[in-house]
């Protein structure tokens, strides 16, 4: 675990722990100027039924780009992990579908996301729902002990990614299956990747989609592939890390220079579900 890991780790974390402190006007993914909270959602394949039965702070405290659950085969009485589960809306969609024999564990390092996730948790009165503390290089869970693993826009964020491909091989039961909701994108810029900013809205430490695959082949799962894509315009590009105002959120990033980033990224930055198995 290097220096540079352990920096990046926490700048991101103090960026999304400064998000979830926002009011519901004023948030954004971690980075760039001020967007209505939750409006990830709108882009993520949520639909109104799922969303209705939701804690409401689990959903404008959403950051994701995906829906992992809406295509995950998860059954009655499954064990299911949320890698940086951040206030929970993925861990309660799970719940419903696992049931009460069933159980959702969430993993995140962000103390304040933690604390929002219990608090929902408690609203939602979710008694197979638990959340811990812990980064996805190295995860708080017994190894061969998870049936389904969930993500949703997190694995981008690692500075370490083959440690996190490793860890998802480790625990999974055999036979265990991953669906994670991630950013891949292609051809970035350096500049954007050495943008703390674009980092922590979940662009600038994006892989290719074929360097993902390889990675979780790399670490021993199988059958790895991309099962849908939502390839972002501009705009879209724009609108996940914020496109009003003038560095609200502290990052120092303007209205037209984040234009000017999300014009450059059109076409080269997606949202794509990605499946992979453990062996038996």
């Amino acid at each position: 675990m290097t220096d540079h890991a352990n920096e990046v780790r926490h700048e991101v974390s103090r960026n999304y722990a400064e998000a979830v402190s926002r009011p519901a006007q004023g948030g954004c993914c971690g980075g760039g100027s001020p967007v209505q909270k939750g409006a990830a959602v709108a882009l993520a394949g949520y639909s109104k039924a799922d969303l209705s039965a939701l804690p409401e702070e689990a959903v404008v405290n959403s950051f994701g780009c995906g829906n992992p659950v809406a295509l995950a085969g998860l059954a009655e009485g499954d064990v299911v992990l949320d890698l940086g589960s951040g206030a929970g809306i993925d861990l309660f969609l799970a719940a419903k579908k696992v049931g009460p024999a069933g159980r959702v564990i969430g993993v995140d390092m962000t103390d304040a996301m933690i604390a929002k996730a219990k608090e929902n948790i408690r609203r939602g009165k979710y008694t197979n729902v638990e959340v811990r503390k812990g980064i996805i290089e190295e995860l708080p869970v017994e190894s061969a002990s998870v049936d389904w693993l969930i993500s949703n826009c997190v694995i981008n964020l690692s500075p370490e990614k083959p440690r996190v491909f490793r860890e998802i091989a480790r625990v999974l039961k055999p036979g265990g299956k991953m669906l994670v909701s991630d950013i891949v994108a292609t051809d970035l810029p350096q500049e954007i990747r050495q943008s703390s900013i674009l980092y922590s809205s979940c662009i600038g430490g994006a892989i290719s989609e074929d360097e993902y695959l390889a990675g979780l082949r790399t670490a021993g799962l199988v059958d790895a592939e991309v099962r849908a894509r939502l390839v972002y315009d501009a705009e879209q590009l724009e609108g996940m890390a914020g496109s009003e105002g003038e560095g609200a959120c502290g990052c120092g990033m303007g209205k037209a220079e984040l234009a000017a980033y999300a014009l450059a990224l059109a076409g080269k930055v997606w949202s794509a579900k990605i499946y992979a198995r453990k062996p038996l």
